[in-house]
Order: C-alpha cells, then sequence, then structure tokens
C-alpha cells in the first residue's frame, strides 16, 4: 500500500510546521558565570558581568557603571566605563584607561561585560560592576540593582613554552629511571648481543 502524493506532501508539511514551532520555542539561556581573576602582562582580560533577566523584563532600561578601587594599599574608587543607551568611556574618566576599555556585552543587556586591552601589572585590583534596571509597566515603575565585585590579579608573561618544559621533563625521568632501575647485567654492548 503506498501512500498518495498529496497525502505526502500533507505529511511533510505537518512536520516541517511542528519542527518550525519547536524552533520558535527556542529561547536563550542567560547562565551567571563568575569573572576570571587572572589576568596576564600585554594580554586581553574580559571582566565578566552578568545579570539575567526573565522574558518579561527584556524591555527594562539598563545603566552599567564600571568602576576601579584599586587595591587594598591604594584604595581609590574611579569611574572607569559605563553604559546608558550605548557603552560608553567616561568624560572625566583618567587618561590611563582612555583606549583601554571595550565594550563586550551582549544585544539583550543580559551580558554587560567589559574588556581591558594591553593589560598592566598597574591593572590589579578590585573592579566592580553595577548595573540598575529600570522598569515601568502602565503607572507602575520599580527599579533594580546588582553589584559585581572581581578582585583581579595581573601576573607576568610566561615565556618557558609548554614544549621545552615536556621535553625537560621527558628527559629528567630517562635519567632517573636509568639511575634507580639499572641492571647489573647491562655492561657496553651487552644489551644489544641479541640483535647482532
Amino acid at each position: 500500500h503506498t501512500a498518495s502524493p498529496d497525502r505526502l506532501w500533507q505529511s511533510v508539511c505537518v512536520v516541517i510546521l511542528c519542527v518550525f514551532s519547536a524552533v520558535q520555542e527556542v529561547r536563550l539561556v542567560c547562565v551567571d558565570v563568575p569573572s576570571e581573576t587572572e589576568a596576564t602582562v600585554g594580554g586581553v582580560m574580559k571582566l565578566t558581568c552578568i545579570y539575567c533577566m526573565k522574558r518579561e523584563e527584556i524591555s527594562a532600561k539598563t545603566k552599567v557603571d564600571w568602576f576601579y578601587n584599586g587595591s587594598a594599599s591604594d584604595y581609590r574608587r574611579m569611574l572607569i566605563y559605563q553604559y546608558d543607551h550605548e557603552p560608553q568611556e567616561p568624560e572625566d574618566a583618567e587618561m590611563y584607561w582612555k583606549g583601554r576599555l571595550t565594550w563586550n556585552g551582549s544585544k539583550d543587556l543580559q551580558d554587560i561585560s567589559i574588556s581591558i586591552v594591553n593589560v598592566s601589572a598597574n591593572d590589579s585590583g578590585t573592579y566592580e560592576c553595577e548595573v540598575s534596571r529600570f522598569f515601568e509597566f502602565d503607572s507602575f515603575k520599580h527599579t533594580t540593582n546588582k553589584k559585581i565585585t572581581i578582585e583581579l590579579r595581573v601576573k607576568m608573561q610566561v615565556t618557558v613554552s609548554l614544549c621545552v618544559v615536556c621535553i625537560v621533563l621527558v628527559m629528567l625521568c630517562s635519567v632517573l629511571f636509568l639511575l634507580l632501575f639499572k641492571p647489573t647485567y647491562w655492561k657496553a654492548g651487552s644489551c644489544f648481543q641479541g640483535f647482532i
């Protein structure tokens, strides 16, 4: 018994509609992950700040302020980057930060991270991401706030390659093996007698 072409076409259409409906139901999931806390001199460091929203909150107005607080021995709170309708450097930001910070957030403003370009040893310290969300439903207004603190530690760039380290380790293991498991019957050339 074979299906008619019309019946087959209807079945294909139903399958396509089911798949399309399923795809429409798929939504991106926001996961709140902590920021990395170690950077290398000369590299790029992403300071991760995530503030997940519910679907109905997506239309909220978002304002983000990034602060650098220095280190424990040299505390000084300064605004270094912000998002208010668009990512921007504050007008009064210190020259030290100008051109070194870039927006690394998402379009839906759930990821509101920034990156430090050309990391220097002086970038070690405490960073704060302060987020304010403003909701307006008819006559009801509501504000939520979140603050994320990141303790950044900058290390000097490592110049020894992994390959060199592996070669040295193999050589040390070989020498150690020969010293510990040196059979008494190993004499010059005697281990090759069976091959000659």
